[in-house]
């Protein structure tokens, strides 16, 4: 039987088609990002997706480490200075060639009072051109984790932004809508196609990209997908590719599940409890007197010393968090010390006693802010929580939202007791200490110490170590502010997490310790 070229040309496309379809990762998590903005929100789901059309001046590889992005090369000239030399014939999506102006309006754009990033922006210095491929940075004190703080910055288009008057980064937590929330032009391995806030975000390989792609990836189509068990529906079924989130007590299923396997690994991020300690009174409470209990460091300890970490780990996570002690993403950032590592004991006994010798032997009743759609069980673990504090007569009612409204309510610190998380790539203790526990204050200090705490003994010891050049020093007041941080219990550690992906069986995909999907990396196939 003879077969017609009309039907070889069509049985090619059939076969073309379906190659590239096999080359789309769709795939999905409980939240979505919060803007395509990628200097106003520091958040890892948010970072991590404007992260695979922007990119920053170095690069990280499977294991963390550094080295060239957009920068090939740099050194240190003094103490106060570094040169980046800037990678030629690099262009943005729109055409446009990437060049140290660019990279100078980026940091400066970072700096803004609107940017969640600003903190690590200012750390970096002043961005000076000094031709059209090398960049100075100066700076007025020293940064010991310098090449950390660059590697968290993202280089927009200087032209691009002023086309789309987006000089500035939009005001996440007062609503601000601006061209780059929704619209994006980078440099990366992916170029955004559309997207649609709660639905679904599209897309498509950039083929001008300078860096080597080691996956397949075409397309790449992001639907967050709220309900656990749709989700784990949609992956079981083929409809999706991969899960960044399923539930925990799903592992052991999805284990044994035909066309489905698991990657596991652990996430640099802590997971804890933060307090109102700067007003008089709870803008959220009932409390006898009209006070505000969080300011008596014998309520916190009492919260502390009544939570079960282990039923938690247990019973909620199935195992996959690593209660602690520790108020660092990684115990790394606290040099692995035990003490500092160490929690406090979970002793209901002393918890009461702790609670009535404060003034509350009938305790008091709070809101509890909790994102539902950021961490893993996040709603759950509120509700858990509130159910262990309610043995202390602590009524605590759980006002879970998804963070795209928990956030901005935290950043105007209109809260009085709530969860949140922090982490990411840098395991170094300056990650938290700057923007989560020290003292709020200019150029993004304390910005996300949304308790708005006060620790006069730790907070010099933290400013100390960030401009230390002396490594044994450093480690030293790193260590000692972590210690008078923990005494005073600013904050309430409860663990790391545990991030198990859900993939089909013929994706390939590397699981990095700052739960960082780099789709440049993904292989789909048999």
């Amino acid at each position: 039987m003879k077969t017609s070229v009309k039907t070889c040309l069509f049985t090619a496309g059939l076969l073309l088609a379906l190659g590239l379809q096999a080359q789309t990762l769709r795939w999905a998590s409980q939240g979505d990002p919060q803007t395509m903005d990628p200097h106003s929100q520091n958040e890892s789901m948010t970072n991590m997706m404007n992260g695979q059309v922007y990119e920053t001046l170095t690069k990280r590889d499977r294991e963390l480490g550094i080295g060239p992005g957009l920068a090939t090369e740099w050194k240190q000239i003094s103490p106060l200075q570094w040169r980046f030399k800037l990678r030629p014939n690099v262009k943005f999506h729109d055409g446009s060639p990437f060049t140290a102006d660019d990279v100078v309006f980026s940091i400066n754009r970072a700096k803004d009072l609107a940017s969640m990033i600003r903190a690590y922006a200012m750390a970096v210095g002043t961005p000076k051109k000094v031709d059209a491929l090398t960049v100075d940075f100066v700076l007025d004190k020293v940064d010991p984790v310098f090449l950390q703080h660059i590697d968290t910055l993202f280089i927009m288009s200087k032209s691009w932004s002023e086309a789309h008057k987006t000089t500035k980064p939009l005001n996440f937590k007062d609503k601000e809508e601006t061209y780059a929330a929704l619209h994006a032009n980078g440099t990366g391995p992916y170029m955004l196609v559309s997207r649609q806030p709660g639905i679904k975000t599209v897309y498509k390989r950039n083929p001008a990209w300078w860096g080597k792609f080691e996956g397949n990836v075409q397309e790449i189509v992001y639907s967050p997908i709220s309900n656990d068990a749709t989700r784990l529906a949609a992956l079981v079924s083929g409809e999706i590719d991969l899960v960044l989130d399923p539930a925990p007590r799903d592992i052991p299923r999805l284990r044994t599940t035909p066309g489905v396997r698991i990657i596991d690994g652990p996430e640099n991020r802590l997971i804890f409890v933060g307090m109102d300690q700067f007003r008089d009174k709870l803008l959220y409470g009932n409390v006898p007197g009209d006070k505000n209990p969080f300011q008596d460091v014998r309520v916190r300890r009492a919260l502390y010393q009544a939570i079960d970490t282990e039923a938690i780990r247990t019973k909620l996570m199935n195992g996959l968090s690593l209660p602690t002690g520790g108020l660092t993403p990684s115990s790394k950032g606290g040099y692995d010390d035990a003490q500092i590592e160490a929690r406090l004991p979970y002793d209901m006994a002393a918890a009461k006693k702790l609670i009535a010798e404060a003034g509350y032997p009938n305790g008091f009743e709070v809101t509890m802010d909790c994102p539902n759609n950021r961490y893993i069980n996040d709603e759950e673990v509120c509700m858990a929580l509130a159910s262990m504090w309610a043995q202390l007569k602590v009524k605590v009612k759980v006002n879970a939202q998804p963070r795209v409204i928990t956030f901005p309510k935290l950043e105007k610190q209109d809260t009085s007791l709530y969860l949140y998380g922090w982490g990411g790539s840098i395991t170094d203790a300056e990650i938290m200490m700057t923007p989560v526990l020290r003292n709020r204050a200019e150029n993004g200090v304390g910005y996300n110490n949304f308790g708005g705490f006060k620790n006069d003994k730790a907070d010099p010891l933290a400013a100390a170590s960030s401009v230390e050049a002396d490594a044994a020093k450093r480690e030293q007041l790193i260590k000692s502010a972590l210690r008078e941080y923990k005494e005073a219990v600013n904050i309430i550690p409860l663990h790391r997490q545990m991030i198990p992906w859900g993939v089909r069986q013929n994706v390939n995909a590397v699981h990095r310790s700052d739960n960082w999907l780099e789709v440049a990396w993904v292989k789909i196939g048999n």
